[in-house]
C-alpha cells in the first residue's frame, strides 16, 4: 500500500508553508487567463464536515489545479459564514457564548478541509462574524439605507413561541419550527425590510446573460413571479346595499372576467379584516384567524387541502354590474401576495370552484365552456359570454377593453404584480449582525456615521430572548441606551440583528481584499477578478441566497463600487452524497442504530416491524452520517477525493458506498507500485515498436480525454480513462519517462498529494501545482481500425474490425460474413443494404 498516512501530511506542511496557492494579482497576466473559483462557503456547525461536503469543494479544487498548470492565474479562497440561530440556540443551551462555540467548529471545519489537500489561499479566509468583516456587512446596510431601499414597518412573521423569535421561512418545516419542533404561529412585530422589489425587473432581465442551469433560472424566475394585469377597486357596501367610502382593492391578471366574480376573499392578515367583521360573525372571524395563524404559507396555499373559510358579515359591490357580492376570509389567500384581497371568478378557477361549492356561492359562466360550470371548472380560454360589451370577445380584446372601461370609470387600472416580497430583514436574537441605527425622540431614525462602524455586539453572558418579540439586545441597557448621533440627545440603540443570509450576500467580494480597513475591496482588485466565473454550491440556495446576493451587488453596481452587474457568471450545483437509511411502510425512515439484520431482511428493534433498505440524505438523526476523517485516516484523502469524483457526474445525486472507496484506493496503490519501475528516455515522438506504440496511443488518448473532461467538470469519465491507461501500462516492465511524467501530472488535480510525492520522485525540486499541463498529438490518438456495427432491421446483431477508411463496398462485403449476418438473414430475403461511411451498416430484410 502506497504511505498515505506519510506522503498527504507532508504536502500539506509544504503547501502551507510555501504559500503554494497564494493569489496575486499580477496585471501581466491578461482577464482572459485569470479565474475566480468560488465554493459556497459552509456554515461551522457542531458537527463537522460529512463526506457529501467535500464534494463541491474536490471539484473546485481539480478545476483550480487544473488552470494553473494551464497557465491561468486562480483566486480560490475558502471562509465561514459564522452568525445564525444555530449557535445562539447553542449558547442558551449550554452556557456557552456563540463566539467561542463557533470559533472551535470553524478550527475543526479547516482541519477537515485542510487533510482534504484542497489548494485554497488561506491568507484570505473571512468569518462574517468578526467585527473587520461585519463592519462592511453594516456599511452596505447604511448604503440601502441612505437610498431609501431599507425601512421599517409592522409586519407578520412566522413566531416560535418555544425559541422565542421571528424565523425566517426557510427556518419553518410543515408549519413547525426547524429548530425545536414548536408549532409556528404568526405575529406582527416591528422589523427592518429591504426593498428587493425596486430590482425586480432587473433581476429577471440579467438573468438571461448567465451561464446556470436553465432550472435555477426557472426557479428565480418564479420566485419573482411577475406577472400583467389590472388592479381594481371594489366598494364597500353598508348594511342596506349601498355604497361606502371604504374600498377593497383586488390584482387581477384576468380583468376580463370581472363579470363572473361572485364573491371577494381576503386573507386572515388584512388590515380591514376587523373593520368587515359585522358583530354577529366576530366570534367566528376571531377563531378562524387564530386556526389561520398557526399554518405556514405552504400549508395554506396547497391545491389539495379542503378549503376553509368564514363569512366577514360584509359585502361589496361589483364594479361593472353594481351587484352586491359577500366579502370572506379564508387562509388560501396570502397578504404577501398582490393586494392581499381577490376576486373569486368560481367558474374558471378551480379553487374559486371549491370554495364555492364548499359555501354554496355562485358559480356564473363568462368564458364558453365544454363543460358544465356546475360540476366542474372550465380554466381554458373561451370566448366570452354573460359578460355584457365584452360578449363575442376574445381574451386579448377583452382585457385591452375592460382596461379601457376600468380606466375610463376611474375605478381600475393596468399594473405588474411580483410575488417576489420586500425582504424581512430583522431577526430579534443576539448573533447576528447589529444594524447600525439609533431610534432618537426628537431625530427619529438616524444612521451610525460610517467612521464608527463597526458597531460591535456586546460581550455579555446570557442571550436569553425576551419574548416580547425583540431581541436579547433590547434587554442590555448598558448596550442599547446611547446619544443620538445627529443632536447628542438620549436614544436607543436598533436592537433587531441581521439575519444570517446578510453576510454570504457579499462574502465573495471580500475575499477580493480581506484585510482592507478602508473599504469592503479596493476597486482595482475587484475589477482585476470580478464577476465570479465559477460558483459552486448545493441547489438548496438555488433561490434564496443567489437572489439575495444579486440584489445586494447590483445596489453596489449602481453606487459604482463593484464593476460587473452580476456577482456569479456561472453557476453548478452538486448533486447530493446519500447514504443507506431504512424506511417503514408508512414511509417514515428509521434510525440505523434501531435496526437488525436478519436472514438478509431487516427489522426494527423497537417493534420488529420489517423494514426497507433505501437511500436518503445523511443526517444524524438517521445515523447515517458518514464521517471523511475516519475515510481519510483509513484509505487516505487522496483516495476520498478521486472517488466522490468517480462516483458519477458532478450534478447528480448519488449514493456513498465505502467497497468503490476502496476500490479506488487500490487503483492508486497500482499507481504507486508502477512508479518503481524503470523509466527509459525513449523518443516518444519517434519510431515505437508495436507494443510501445500501442501504449503512445493510450497515452495520448488519456491527455486528450483528462484534458477535455476536467475542462468540462467530468471529472468520473476524465478518472476511467485514467484507469485505462494505467492499465495498459502496468503491462510494461519499464516506462518511457516522458510519458509518465506526463500521467503524473494529469493525475496531480485529482490526488494531489500522491501527484507532489511521484513528481519528487522522478527527480523535481518544485511542486507540480504549476508545471505545464501535458500536451497531446492528434496524430497518435487516431486509431487505424475502429469498429462497425452491423444493425438488421433497427437492431444490433453483429460487429468487426476494418481500418476507419475502408470503402463502403468492402465494409458491405465484411458485414455480410460476420454470423450474425448470416444467422439473422438466413432463409429471408435481403431488400436492402445501407453503409454509413465511417460508422455501421444497415441491413433491411424481409
Amino acid at each position: 500500500m502506497y504511505p498515505f498516512q506519510n506522503i498527504e501530511p507532508k504536502w500539506q506542511k509544504y503547501w502551507d508553508e510555501h504559500k503554494t496557492f497564494r493569489a496575486v494579482e499580477d496585471e501581466s497576466i491578461p482577464k482572459e487567463k485569470r479565474r475566480y473559483v468560488l465554493d459556497m462557503f459552509p456554515y461551522p456547525s457542531g458537527a463537522g464536515l460529512h463526506v457529501g461536503h467535500p464534494e463541491g469543494y474536490t471539484a473546485t479544487d481539480i478545476y483550480c489545479r487544473f488552470l494553473r498548470m494551464k497557465g491561468y492565474n486562480v483566486l480560490h479562497p475558502m471562509g465561514y459564514d459564522a452568525f445564525g440561530l444555530p449557535a445562539e440556540n447553542y449558547a442558551i443551551k449550554t452556557g456557552t457564548h456563540p463566539a467561542t462555540t463557533t470559533n472551535a467548529n470553524i478550527e475543526h471545519f479547516t482541519q477537515q478541509i485542510k487533510a482534504l489537500g484542497f489548494s485554497y489561499d488561506w491568507d484570505r479566509e473571512i468569518r462574517t462574524c468578526t467585527p473587520d468583516y461585519y463592519k462592511w456587512t453594516q456599511w452596505i446596510f447604511l448604503q440601502l439605507f441612505k437610498r431609501g431601499l431599507a425601512y421599517e414597518a409592522q409586519t407578520p412573521i412566522n413566531w416560535c413561541p418555544s425559541c422565542l423569535t421571528g424565523l425566517a421561512n426557510e427556518e419553518v418545516k410543515e408549519g413547525h419550527c426547524d429548530r425545536c419542533g414548536a408549532q409556528v404561529t404568526h405575529k406582527v412585530i416591528r422589523q427592518w425590510i429591504l426593498k428587493i422589489t425596486a430590482y425586480a425587473d432587473r433581476l429577471l432581465e440579467d438573468l438571461d446573460g448567465l451561464d446556470w442551469p436553465e432550472s435555477v433560472k426557472a426557479m428565480q424566475r418564479n420566485w419573482i413571479g411577475r406577472s400583467e394585469g389590472a388592479e381594481v377597486n371594489f366598494t364597500v357596501a353598508d348594511k342596506d346595499g349601498n355604497p361606502t367610502d371604504q374600498k377593497l382593492t383586488v390584482y387581477t391578471t384576468r380583468c376580463d372576467t370581472l363579470f363572473g366574480a361572485t364573491y371577494m376573499v381576503i386573507s386572515p392578515e388584512h388590515k380591514l379584516v376587523k373593520t368587515l367583521t359585522t358583530a354577529e360573525q366576530k366570534e367566528a372571524v376571531e377563531k378562524y384567524v387564530a386556526e389561520a395563524a398557526k399554518k405556514s404559507d405552504l400549508e395554506r396555499t396547497d391545491l389539495a387541502k379542503d378549503k376553509t373559510g368564514v363569512f366577514s358579515g360584509s359585502y361589496a359591490i361589483n364594479p361593472v354590474n353594481g351587484k352586491l357580492i359577500p366579502i370572506w376570509i379564508a387562509d388560501y389567500v396570502l397578504i404577501s401576495y398582490g393586494t392581499g384581497a381577490i376576486m373569486a371568478v368560481p367558474a374558471h378557477d378551480t379553487r374559486d370552484w371549491d370554495f364555492a361549492k364548499k359555501f354554496g356561492l355562485p358559480i356564473i359562466e363568462v368564458l364558453k365552456s365544454e363543460v358544465d360550470v356546475q360540476k366542474q371548472a372550465w380554466t381554458e380560454d373561451g370566448i366570452h359570454v354573460n359578460s355584457e360589451f365584452l360578449d363575442g370577445l376574445n381574451k386579448k380584446d377583452a382585457i385591452a377593453k375592460m382596461l379601457e372601461f376600468l380606466g375610463e370609470k376611474g375605478i381600475g387600472k393596468k399594473a405588474v404584480n411580483y410575488k417576489l416580497r420586500d425582504w424581512v430583514f430583522s431577526r430579534q436574537r443576539y448573533w447576528g449582525e447589529p444594524i447600525p441605527l439609533v431610534h432618537c425622540p426628537d431625530c427619529g431614525i438616524v444612521p451610525i456615521p460610517e467612521e464608527e462602524l463597526p458597531l460591535e455586539l456586546p460581550n455579555v453572558k446570557t442571550y436569553q430572548p425576551t419574548g416580547t418579540g425583540e431581541s436579547p439586545l433590547a434587554g442590555i441597557d448598558s448596550w442599547v441606551n446611547c446619544k443620538c448621533p445627529k443632536c447628542g440627545k438620549d436614544a436607543r440603540r436598533e436592537t433587531n440583528t441581521m439575519p444570517q443570509w446578510a453576510g454570504s450576500c457579499w462574502y465573495y467580494l471580500r475575499y477580493i481584499d480581506p484585510t482592507n480597513t478602508k473599504c469592503f475591496a479596493d476597486k482595482a482588485k475587484e475589477s482585476y477578478w470580478m464577476p465570479v466565473d465559477l460558483y459552486v454550491g448545493g441547489a438548496e440556495h438555488a433561490v434564496l441566497h443567489l437572489l439575495y446576493a444579486r440584489f445586494w451587488h447590483k445596489v453596489l453596481y449602481d453606487l459604482g463600487v463593484v464593476s460587473t452587474k452580476e456577482p456569479f457568471q456561472r453557476l453548478i450545483n452538486q448533486g447530493m452524497i446519500t447514504s443507506f437509511a431504512f424506511q417503514r411502510k408508512n414511509k417514515s425512515l428509521v434510525a440505523v442504530d434501531m435496526v437488525e439484520e436478519k436472514d438478509g431482511k431487516f427489522y426494527s428493534t423497537e417493534d420488529g416491524e420489517e423494514l426497507e433498505r433505501v437511500i436518503a440524505k445523511m443526517s444524524k438523526s438517521l445515523k447515517n452520517v458518514v464521517n471523511p476523517d475516519e475515510m481519510i485516516k483509513n484509505y487516505g484523502a487522496d483516495s476520498v477525493r478521486m472517488y466522490e469524483m468517480f462516483m458519477g457526474p458532478l450534478t447528480v445525486s448519488k449514493p456513498w458506498n465505502t467497497q468503490g472507496l476502496i476500490g479506488v484506493n487500490r487503483f492508486l496503490d497500482k499507481i504507486w507500485t508502477l512508479s518503481d519501475k524503470p523509466m527509459t528516455d525513449v523518443d516518444i515522438k519517434g519510431k515505437l515498436d508495436k507494443d510501445l506504440a500501442a501504449l503512445r496511443k493510450t497515452y495520448a488518448k488519456t491527455v486528450k480525454k483528462v484534458t477535455e473532461d476536467t475542462n468540462n467538470l467530468d471529472f468520473n469519465v476524465a478518472i476511467s480513462q485514467m484507469m485505462i491507461f494505467v492499465n495498459e501500462a502496468s503491462k510494461f516492465d519499464s516506462l518511457p519517462r516522458e510519458m509518465w511524467e506526463g500521467f503524473v501530472l494529469l493525475l496531480s488535480p485529482y490526488a494531489p498529494h500522491l501527484g507532489e510525492e511521484l513528481w519528487e520522485k522522478l527527480g523535481h525540486k518544485e511542486s507540480c501545482a504549476y508545471a505545464k499541463w501535458p500536451e497531446f498529438s492528434e496524430e497518435f490518438c487516431k486509431d487505424d481500425t475502429k469498429e462497425f456495427p452491423v444493425m438488421i432491421n433497427g437492431k444490433l446483431r453483429a460487429k468487426f474490425e476494418a481500418a476507419a477508411n475502408t470503402d463502403n463496398a468492402t465494409l458491405e462485403a465484411m458485414a455480410k460474413e460476420t454470423e450474425g449476418f448470416k444467422k439473422f438473414t438466413e432463409g429471408k430475403t435481403v431488400s436492402k443494404i445501407i453503409v454509413v461511411p465511417g460508422k455501421l451498416v444497415n441491413v433491411v430484410v424481409k
